[in-house]
């Protein structure tokens, strides 16, 4: 009997060195050389941004396709990588805008602030109101029926005398029209107008900065829902230098001129004799991005599957063709999420499988509001009751702000307080070989970034699922064109990544799953 104890005490602790053994191993197939040259394509111009709704990003849900399918894993997704993410672009469309019969260009002539749905605008002249100015002392629509009229307004702050008085308070202090341009906007919408024509100096900035980024419009998941957020309301063209100057020159005066000219009363409206014919409002575009999905079926405890996942998107590429190579964001995600689908799937050749399954996930439109994640969970492949961990990868590529100066051995573990107290030492018996600083400051309840709440991995925990998020923290180039390859460190980058998989491969092959025994609603962010 006493050897009979001995070998049963002896048995597990030779499976337990069995597994750290492969795990160090298999750790070993991760390599820089490898996640380099991932990286090096996923960030290159060529995939543009990796863009959602976009060439770019059409590319990187291929590559990651591919990868998945030299390793072996399955494709579960009826029989494909691709879940097809059902998703509506809401985007502003200009399909015509003409004054006096010239051509004007949407994101270099004018941007448009608007949420009507499609129609069009024709008018024979237009109603030049000055800067629109509706106070008691200094009121230029006095008397004055705007309504179903195209009008034109000066949209900067209110004038001021040859003091440097306001024309309105008689004072350097300024009136309430002066706190906000947009205030007059606002206001004159409720007179109905047909369509405002803003002009201003601070333009052609503006359309550069709105039209590259505001053209692109914003993306949801797709609920059935045709008229998505769509409203009937006046839209507000905020024109440029040339539109200005042609409008302005037809009643002998322009922008500088007219700002000039300061009168403690009201300068009557003028007609601008002046054709416009227009076609615009928001559209809706359906469309599907890709959740990429590669199955890799474990052994004894095939039927409990774990997630690893992170999202292949990033900001893409801007009509001016500006591109956002998104090399950290989330480009090292997305290598980490492949290199370790590469080493399992190595282990499984070797017949070294995990004994549960595990799903490898390239997300989609998580830069779009986690929308790939989100679909994911009300259409999973496996029951979510089955899921018994999320691992979320976003962001493991750079050394953050907070440790520019200081140890650059680190990774930020984020969720090691939620659901589950079997999470931070499955995470720190992980590291027992790494060696990194695991830093817990974004799991603090007090967090004023609340970094658990937007990442993927959320919708996961929502869904009461254990739930990691693995991240290196932000840095200056964060949704920037300078987010590039040549700033990542990839020794930090493997390092990162081997961890995760020690992670990963200590809840694949763990007797229990993770126990659920900590509020959901703490996970939901309930009370915060």
């Amino acid at each position: 009997m006493k050897r009979i104890l001995s070998l049963l005490f002896i048995l597990p602790l030779g499976y337990s060195c069995s597994v750290a053994q492969n795990s160090s191993k298999y750790a070993n197939v991760i390599t820089e050389e490898s996640s380099k040259n991932h990286l090096i394509i996923l960030a290159s111009k060529d995939f543009a941004g990796r863009g959602t709704n976009q060439e770019g990003g059409e590319k990187t849900a291929k590559y990651i396709a591919d990868q998945f399918k030299s390793f072996g894993l399955k494709p579960l997704a009826n029989g494909s990588y691709y879940q097809p993410v059902s998703l509506v672009q809401v985007s502003y469309k200009v399909d015509q805008f003409k004054l006096a019969n010239k051509e004007f260009v949407y994101g270099k002539d004018f941007y448009v602030q608007g949420d009507n749905t499609s129609a069009t605008f024709n008018a024979d002249d237009i109603v030049f109101v000055g800067y629109g100015i509706q106070d008691e002392k200094f009121n230029e629509l006095k008397n004055i029926d705007i309504s179903g009229k195209v009008i034109l307004i000066i949209n900067e702050s209110e004038p001021v005398d040859a003091q440097g008085n306001s024309i309105i308070t008689g004072t350097r202090t300024k009136s309430t029209w002066a706190t906000s341009r947009f205030k007059r906007l606002q206001e004159l919408t409720k007179l109905n107008p047909k369509l405002i024509l803003a002009a201003g100096s601070q333009n052609e900035e503006m359309i550069k900065r709105m039209n590259n980024r505001g053209m692109m419009g914003r993306v949801a998941l797709d609920k059935g829902n045709s008229n998505l957020d769509q409203r009937v309301s006046t839209p507000i063209v905020h024109i440029g230098n040339a539109i200005t100057d042609q409008l302005l020159g037809s009643i002998n005066t322009n922008l500088v001129k007219f700002k000039s000219v300061t009168s403690t009363t009201p300068i009557p409206a003028k007609i601008i004799k002046s054709s416009l014919n227009a076609s615009m409002g928001v559209k809706n575009e359906k469309f599907t991005d890709p959740n990429v999905i590669g199955y890799l079926e474990g052994t004894d405890l095939k039927d409990e599957v774990i997630v690893v996942c992170g999202h292949w998107d990033h900001d893409g590429i801007l009509p001016d063709g500006t591109f956002f190579p998104g090399a950290d964001d989330n480009g090292s995600g997305t290598v980490g999420v492949v290199e370790i689908a590469k080493a399992f799937s190595q282990a499984k050749k070797d017949g070294k499988g995990s004994r549960r399954s595990i799903l490898f996930i390239g997300l989609a439109a998580e830069e779009k509001g986690l929308l790939g994640s989100e679909y994911y969970v009300e259409n999973p492949i496996f029951p979510l009751t089955k899921t018994v961990a999320c691992i979320n990868i976003d962001m493991i590529g750079r050394i953050d702000d907070k440790h520019l100066n200081g140890d650059h051995n680190y990774i930020h573990v984020i969720g090691v307080n939620k659901l589950s107290t079997d999470l931070k030492p499955i995470v720190e018996k992980a590291n027992s070989d790494i060696k990194m600083k695991l830093d817990y400051d974004y799991d603090h309840p007090e967090e004023p970034m609340r970094l658990y709440y937007r990442s993927d991995h959320y919708n996961f925990a929502k869904n009461g699922i254990p739930s990691l998020f693995f991240f290196s923290g932000l840095h200056p180039h964060y949704h920037t064109p300078e987010d590039t390859v040549d700033k990542i460190d990839f020794p930090m980058m493997v390092k990162r990544e081997k961890l995760i998989f020690n992670v990963t491969w200590e809840i694949a092959n763990r007797d229990k799953k993770p126990v659920v025994d900590m509020p959901l609603e703490d996970a939901k962010g309930t009370g915060r």
